[in-house]
């Protein structure tokens, strides 16, 4: 909150920022993890693995892992490799169907509700961390400071209509306002929120576009959906963020919007200190690594798109779906329904929502569109948990 954010780009070259970064990040990280064993997770991204790269440079001592949806993409795949690469110990852990409702009471009270359950997978093996070290390292909010766009060029109305875009979730709108109508509070739910944004907005003095948003997102939602579950992890062990480090913010205030583009300069630092950790897929753009992303486009990636979806349809021929999406594992078969049921149809929420708009959006999930209202539904189960507690 204390923190003010700016836009005042400085006449540098794209290599002195690199060595800039390479030097701010690496003694950011020394001074969190000091000589303390780091736990590391490891995803298919570039945060995780910038912070990787720094780690085996400074010589830490780690323990790394990784996971993945069960019946899903193999995402700890990339994470060993990356693990193999720079010698670091590494684990794989498997999301299992179901996992949260043996959770879901513990997950409350850490988060105290303030975000959906479909997201904080880290719960699947929350008692596995005592064990691996004695700090985290995490990489939250990194591709939101080294992403932007540098010739984003977007008038007062269309950042509103561009962070809106953002922060409603499919069938969130819907819900919300069927509460709103529900609890008969005045005017319309989605003006309420577009006026509450657009004033959040009109506070940050900031001209590029671009970095405006990035201080918009960094102000209202990082705390407000980021950092929530960050509680998890430190229910078990300390954690450091080296991107959420005053001096990080301070510096990317004054970097030239073109070197926040594209995740350059995160790339580049990892082609600067380990070699074999470019050369590994990059999630996002596989099968190409940090040196070929680029050719991830029409007609070059349409090989492998198409061998993808035949391995995905076959599957599902064979009563074996690919599994893309948390709440697929949460709220998908007979006994997560059940559970789902439990908590979804009690007199206790029926105090706060009334029960024909649980039913209807419930019988949405299960009957109409399950991906548009999973978020919904996912929303009534955090509030069912929320008014259990009063």
């Amino acid at each position: 909150p204390y923190f003010s954010w700016y836009n005042q780009p400085r006449n540098i070259s794209f290599d002195t920022a690199l060595d800039e970064f390479t030097t701010l990040f690496e003694t950011i990280i020394n001074e969190q993890v000091t000589d303390k064993k780091v736990i590391l997770p490891l995803s298919g991204g570039l945060d995780s693995r910038t912070q990787a790269t720094a780690i085996y440079v400074l010589g830490k001592d780690v323990h790394a892992y990784s996971y993945k949806f069960k019946g899903g993409y193999a995402e700890t795949r990339i994470g060993k490799e990356i693990g193999e690469a720079c010698n670091f110990p590494f684990e794989e852990f498997e999301v299992e169907q179901g996992y949260l409702w043996d959770n879901i009471e513990t997950l409350a009270n850490i988060n105290q509700c303030y975000s959906e359950f479909t997201h904080p997978r880290q719960m699947a093996f929350f008692e596995e961390y005592e064990r691996m070290g004695e700090i985290f390292s995490l990489g939250h909010w990194g591709d939101v400071l080294f992403d932007g766009t540098a010739d984003l060029d977007l008038t007062e109305e269309q950042q509103l209509n561009y962070l809106l875009k953002k922060i409603i979730k499919k069938g969130g709108m819907e819900l919300a306002t069927a509460l709103w109508n529900a609890w008969q509070l005045p005017g319309e739910f989605e003006s309420y929120l577009r006026d509450r944004v657009a004033s959040l907005l009109g506070k940050i003095d900031i001209t590029h576009a671009s970095a405006r948003l990035r201080a918009f997102k960094s102000l209202y939602w990082a705390p407000r959906w980021t950092a929530t579950n960050l509680a998890i992890f430190a229910e078990q062990k300390p954690i450091t963020l080296p991107y959420f480090d005053d001096r990080m913010c301070q510096f990317i205030c004054t970097l030239p919007e073109a070197f926040l583009e594209n995740r350059q300069l995160q790339i580049a630092y990892i082609k600067k200190r380990n070699r074999e950790l470019a050369h590994i897929t990059w999630e996002e753009n596989k099968p190409y690594d940090l040196y070929s992303f680029h050719k991830n486009v029409s007609p070059n990636n349409l090989p492998y798109r198409i061998l993808q979806k035949l391995k995905r349809e076959t599957r599902r021929a064979m009563g074996n779906p690919y599994i893309q999406r948390n709440w697929e594992l949460q709220f998908v078969g007979a006994e997560n329904e059940a559970q789902l049921r439990s908590y979804l149809f009690n007199e206790k929420l029926g105090e706060l929502v009334p029960e024909t708009i649980v039913k209807h959006f419930y019988e949405c999930f299960t009957k109409v569109d399950a991906v548009r209202y999973s978020h919904p539904v996912s929303m009534l189960l955090t509030l069912s948990l929320k008014i259990k507690s009063f």
